[in-house]
C-alpha cells in the first residue's frame, strides 16, 4: 500500500525540525535560556555551563563563604549522575530496540517541567530569603536537565552530523574561529583540489556550529528579557521546545519504522 500524499506532507515538519541545524539551534536556544534563568533566578548558579560553578566556588572560598561554596561544587556530582542516568537510559533503550533520540528528549522535557514546579514552589520564599538551602533542590533539577540535554548530545549522535555540545559554547566557538580561518586562508591561497577541499571541509563546519552559537546567544537574551517578569514561568517556553522535539523525533522514528 503506497503512501499517499498527506501522509508525507505530516511527516515533513518533524523531519525539518530533527535535522541538524534546527534541532541543534532549538537545543542550543534551550540551554541559552535554561542557564542564564538559573543565574539570574539562583544567584549566579549555572545549570548548563556547570563547571563555571568552579570559578565562583572558587570565589566563594576566598571569601570565607564556605556554605555557598559546598553549594557550587555539589552541582558537579549532580552533573555526573545525571550523565550516567542518561547514558543508562540510552543503553537500555538501544537493547530494546527504541530510538534513543525521543526517549532522552522525553526525559529531558520531565525534567525540565520538575525544574520548572520546583522553583514554583520555593521562589516566592528565595526572593526574600536567599538562602543555599532553598537554592538547593531548584539547583539540583535544573542541573539534572542539562546534564540530560548534555549526554544526549552524545548519546542520540547518530541523529546529528558529528558531536557538538549545545549546552557549552566555548569548544564551539573555538571551533568556528578555526574554521573560520581555514575557510579564508584556502580562498585567499591559489587554488588547488587540496586548498578547495580545506575550504569545503570549514564551510561545512562553519555551518554546523553557527546554529549552536546563535541559538545560545538568542535564548540566553530571551531569558534576560523574560526572566526578571516571569520568574520560573517562563521555563515554559524552553520547556515546549523539548516537548516539541520529542514529539517530532518520535514521529520520525516511528515513520522510519513503518518504512522498513
Amino acid at each position: 500500500m503506497t503512501v499517499s500524499l498527506p501522509d508525507k506532507e505530516q511527516f515533513s515538519l518533524s523531519a525539518f525540525l530533527t535535522s541538524d541545524g534546527p534541532a541543534r539551534f532549538l537545543l542550543s536556544w534551550v540551554a541559552g535560556f535554561v542557564d542564564t534563568a538559573a543565574f539570574i533566578t539562583l544567584f549566579g548558579i549555572f545549570t548548563a555551563h556547570v563547571t563555571g560553578n568552579i570559578a565562583l566556588a572558587g570565589s566563594a572560598f576566598a571569601s570565607e563563604d564556605h556554605l555557598t561554596t559546598v553549594l557550587r561544587l555539589s552541582m558537579l556530582p549532580v552533573f555526573m549522575m545525571a550523565v550516567i542516568a542518561t547514558s543508562l537510559i540510552a543503553r537500555f533503550t538501544r537493547k530494546q530496540g527504541w530510538a534513543v533520540l525521543p526517549m532522552l528528549l522525553a526525559a529531558e522535557a520531565i525534567a525540565l517541567g520538575i525544574f520548572m514546579m520546583v522553583g514554583l514552589q520555593y521562589s516566592a520564599t528565595l526572593i526574600i530569603d536567599a538562602q543555599d538551602y532553598l537554592m538547593l533542590p531548584i539547583a539540583v533539577t535544573g542541573v539534572i536537565a542539562m546534564g540530560i540535554q548534555n549526554a544526549l548530545m552524545k548519546e542520540a549522535a547518530p541523529a546529528f552530523t558529528g558531536f557538538f555540545p549545545t549546552t557549552v559554547m566555548t569548544g564551539n566557538f573555538t571551533n568556528f574561529t578555526i574554521n573560520l580561518v581555514h575557510y579564508v586562508s584556502a580562498k585567499l591561497s591559489k587554488q588547488t583540489e587540496e586548498t578547495q577541499a580545506e575550504a569545503n571541509y570549514a564551510l561545512t563546519q562553519i555551518k554546523l556550529t553557527s546554529p549552536l552559537l546563535v541559538g545560545f546567544f538568542l535564548g540566553g537574551t530571551g531569558a534576560a528579557y523574560f526572566v526578571p517578569s516571569a520568574e520560573f514561568w517562563s521555563l515554559s517556553m524552553p520547556l515546549l521546545i523539548v516537548m516539541m522535539l520529542a514529539v517530532a523525533a518520535y514521529i520520525q522514528s516511528s515513520a522510519k519504522t513503518q518504512s522498513i
